[in-house]
């Protein structure tokens, strides 16, 4: 963007390569995912925070190519390799340009039989996904729930919860409940703003711990038992009342967590994670993309192809 503002305020523009400094990573961009984060940077909402404060503003949390010059000091990946990237965006620098540079701990290689369009919707949330139970930090065996399920953010918390060994249950429309206990929900329960009381129905005591991709704040907090925990996506930190501890998630804190992003990669190949691909789009079709994650029922990342 030059200027911040609606969909119509994307536009394809010419910027110049990145410089590339030790540790770094330069990748070939085919495919980078859209996402909420994407348009409230459109907006403008980060502008504040911002150091660059000059157009053009790039926005995009989410990149596959190929690696194409390594920094002094990188042996994560080599030139020619196939990788997958979650980037910070700032300025002119975020996952939808061609030209990206990196962090080498920010890449890593994309699971073995999936192509850009479907590594690139893994790593920003599958991260942030990973962050929430992490912060959480659940026994195994622990019941943990999870808002938002049929969502990107949603759906990687239910199987990476799974694979933790945790019992999970999750929100979900009727359209959206195959979906949900096909990602692995042991006990799926209707959405909306009453979800907690429909969560305590099922478990009387309450969750252990409960991950809030609806971005429900206050509401669902009556679903987690007294001494639990709770993972935020926006911010939130709790009603002060301290009966549950609240974890605002923030991917920023795992953007260089290269073993993270890489255990991924390997919780994909083994099946444990899936990748959703709902749509492409080329990047004179961007203003469209975000219309289309604007109307909502999503189910899968969009993406745009370079």
């Amino acid at each position: 963007m030059t200027e911040f503002g609606g969909p119509e305020a994307l536009t394809v523009v010419d910027v110049p390569d990145e410089p590339l400094g030790p540790g770094q990573v330069r990748v070939r961009v085919r495919a980078a995912a859209v996402s909420p984060t994407d348009t409230h940077l459109r907006e403008g909402a980060y502008a504040g925070r911002d150091p660059v404060k000059t157009p053009p503003w790039v926005p995009g949390m989410d990149a596959a190519g190929e690696v194409v010059e390594v920094g002094e000091g990188v042996d994560r990946v080599r030139v020619g390799d196939a990788v997958m990237a979650v980037v910070v965006p700032t300025g002119a620098h975020g996952g939808y340009r061609e030209d990206l540079v990196l962090p080498a701990g920010s890449v890593a290689r994309v699971p073995a039989g999936a192509d850009a369009v479907a590594a690139c919707t893994l790593p920003m949330n599958g991260l942030t996904a990973r962050l929430a139970l992490d912060h959480m930090a659940l026994p195994p065996g622990s019941v943990v729930a999870v808002t938002g399920a049929a969502g990107a953010f949603g759906g990687y918390v239910v199987e990476l919860a799974k694979a933790d060994g945790h019992t999970v249950v999750a929100d979900a429309s009727e359209a959206d409940e195959r979906l949900v206990r096909d990602l692995g929900a042991d006990v799926v329960v209707r959405r909306g703003d009453d979800v907690a009381e429909r969560i305590r129905a099922q478990f009387p005591d309450g969750v252990d711990g409960l991950a809030d991709g609806s971005v429900q704040d206050a509401l669902v907090l009556p679903a987690v038992r007294d001494g639990g925990k709770v993972a935020t996506v926006r911010g939130y930190r709790g009603d002060g009342s301290g009966r549950v501890e609240v974890f605002p998630t923030l991917v920023r804190h795992y953007a260089e967590n290269g073993a993270a992003l890489d255990r991924l990669r390997e919780q994909v190949e083994s099946g444990a994670v899936t990748l959703r691909v709902a749509r492409t789009f080329a990047p004179g079709e961007a203003p469209g993309a975000h219309r289309t994650l604007a109307r909502g029922g999503v189910r899968g990342r969009l993406v745009l192809t370079f």
